[in-house]
Order: structure tokens, then C-alpha cells, then sequence
């Protein structure tokens, strides 16, 4: 199941004809048929592969990858029309200033470790190399580039023989030690801020992440528990008095996402932001709105945020 962790990012130039993956290799590692890969191809260039002087199609460790993240989105509910905008829009993110040193070679050897961990069920080794993790990067990269990417991985395969157990295991081991970070932060005084899961649009430990990601110095954030009705927000509001209400999607809008976060902002007294990858879809529909679009990348919301409470994000 080593298959599960991901390769880091190649140049395809760099590589040797040897080293490049036929298309039946493709399919057999990611699942996806042959005829699919071609259509990717052609009609949305998602997965630019190179040509042999005969014309066969070879692929590199990356277009793999990025076939499997397109598996993810669709998983999701995203069409694949739209996937390729939701991919550029993470690499245009991944290409900010950050810690530059960090390889995604690097994120990769550390996803192997926590593997190795989940595979033989051994917590106490899986406390010391999640420990590692968060003392050697910002909780930006410790998430978004090493933890949940392997868990997103897991529970593509939830189901599978020999899988299930695996991402069951992580994911409660990772709830705990999230929801412990929380509970930690929200204890200093200061302005409160609520986060919310858009109903059925997330899963609980994505939620409760983008929590931390969120935290700013000058509000604590306070997450709701899934299933919290969005009609029922103002009277939530009303007690706890928050400075903003932020919703979290991390799945394609349904058809009447956007009336119901508009009804949603018209009933509170206090501004509305949406964030996930659901804002990443609906920022364009929202422009010139009262609803705000924080986006999906750990290390733009929290700055997008700081400026949305401050007034300075145009919307």
C-alpha cells in the first residue's frame, strides 16, 4: 500500500524515456481507463503527457498525481470541466512565498513514515513522527502538503480490503489531536469568530483543520458541530456575538448553495465569508456581493481573513 503516498512534483524534461510511464501503466496505477486519460487530455488539458517519435503517450510521476487529484475532485461532486481551474488555482498557490526549502520530496518521505505507522496500527509511533511534523513546518505545509493529503488518499480507497481499517485509525487519531489544538486556542480571550460546515458539502476532521488554519491573532475561532442548520445561525449568533460567521465547503455547490448563504447573510447582524474549495467555484457568482471568498489554501485564508475582519477585503 506504499503506492498510497504521493511523488513530488517533476520536470518531465528531466526526465529519462525510461522513466516515464505508458498509458496501460497509467490506468492500471490510478484506476482510470485509457480512453478517459485521452479525453482528460484532449478536451480539458488536464495532463499534458509527452510523445515518443512513434506517437505513444508517456506520462510522468506528476501527470500521475494529478490524475489521482482529479479522481479526488470528482469523488467530491466536481464536474471535470471545472477541475481544472480548481488545480491551477492550487498551483498558482503552492507557488507563493513560503518555506521554499520544504520539498515536496521531503513532504513525501514524511507521509511514508506516518504510512508505515497507520499500516502496523502503531499509535505511539504515529504521536512521535506527527510530532516531528509539526516541529520542523508551519501548520500550513503540516496539513495541506503532508497530512491531508495521505488522508485524502486513504479514504479514496475507504472500502477496499485493507484500507478502511487504515483511514478509520487516522482520521479518529487525527480529530483528537485537532480538536485538543482548538480547544487550546480557544481559551484566550478576544473577539470570537464561528465556522460552520455548508451541510453534507465536508467531512468532519476537514472542518475542524481548516479551524486552526484559520485562527487569527485577533478573534479565536469557535467550530460548530456538523449538522449545525443554518437557519438556526442567528439565534447561535445572537448569544455568542461573533465578529463574522465563516461557512466551509470543500465539495461542489449544490444548485441552491447560493441562495441559501445569501438568505443566510441577510439574517445576522454580523458579515458571512465562505471558505473550502466551494469558494474557490462560487467566488466569480459572488463578486460584488456582501459574501466574501476566502478560497481553499491554507496559507492565503488566513490572510484573506485578517482583511475581511478588518473591512479590506473587496468583495
Amino acid at each position: 500500500m506504499s503506492d498510497l503516498v504521493g511523488s513530488a512534483p517533476f520536470n518531465v524534461n528531466a526526465f529519462k524515456e525510461e522513466d516515464l510511464f505508458p498509458i496501460r501503466e497509467v490506468a492500471r496505477l490510478t484506476g482510470v481507463n485509457p480512453v478517459t486519460l485521452r479525453a482528460w487530455e484532449r478536451r480539458y488539458g488536464l495532463i499534458q503527457p509527452v510523445r515518443t517519435d512513434s506517437g505513444h503517450r508517456l506520462y510522468s510521476p506528476a501527470d500521475v498525481e494529478t490524475v489521482r487529484s482529479v479522481l479526488a475532485w470528482i469523488e467530491r461532486g466536481v464536474p471535470v470541466s471545472k477541475v481544472g481551474r480548481i488545480l491551477t488555482r492550487s498551483e498558482t498557490a503552492q507557488a507563493a512565498p513560503s518555506y521554499e526549502s520544504a520539498t515536496s520530496g521531503e513532504w513525501a518521505q514524511w507521509q511514508t513514515r506516518l504510512l508505515a505507522a497507520l499500516q502496523a496500527f502503531d499509535e505511539a509511533e504515529l504521536d512521535r513522527v506527527y510530532g516531528q511534523v509539526f516541529s520542523s513546518y508551519p501548520l500550513s505545509v503540516t496539513f495541506q502538503d503532508i497530512i491531508m493529503p495521505l488522508w485524502q488518499r486513504l479514504l479514496l480507497r475507504y472500502g477496499r480490503p485493507g484500507y478502511g481499517s487504515e483511514w478509520l485509525f487516522f482520521d479518529t487519531y487525527l480529530r483528537a489531536r485537532v480538536l485538543q489544538r482548538l480547544h487550546n486556542l480557544r481559551d484566550q480571550p478576544g473577539r470570537r469568530l464561528l465556522l460552520v460546515a455548508l451541510p453534507g458539502r465536508c467531512r468532519e476532521l476537514e472542518l475542524l483543520v481548516t479551524g486552526l488554519q484559520l485562527n487569527p491573532a485577533d478573534a479565536a475561532v469557535h467550530v460548530l458541530g456538523i449538522g449545525q442548520a443554518l437557519e438556526e445561525l442567528p439565534q447561535v449568533c445572537g448569544k455568542m456575538q461573533p465578529v463574522a460567521v465563516v461557512v466551509f465547503s470543500n465539495q461542489a455547490p449544490a444548485a441552491d448553495t447560493r441562495q441559501s448563504l445569501e438568505r443566510l447573510s441577510l439574517s445576522l447582524e454580523c458579515p458571512v465569508a465562505l471558505v473550502g474549495e466551494g469558494a474557490d467555484l462560487l467566488e466569480e457568482s459572488f463578486k460584488g456581493s456582501a459574501i466574501a471568498c476566502l478560497g481553499s489554501d491554507g496559507r492565503l485564508m488566513r490572510r484573506r481573513l485578517r482583511q475581511f475582519l478588518a473591512g479590506r477585503l473587496d468583495t
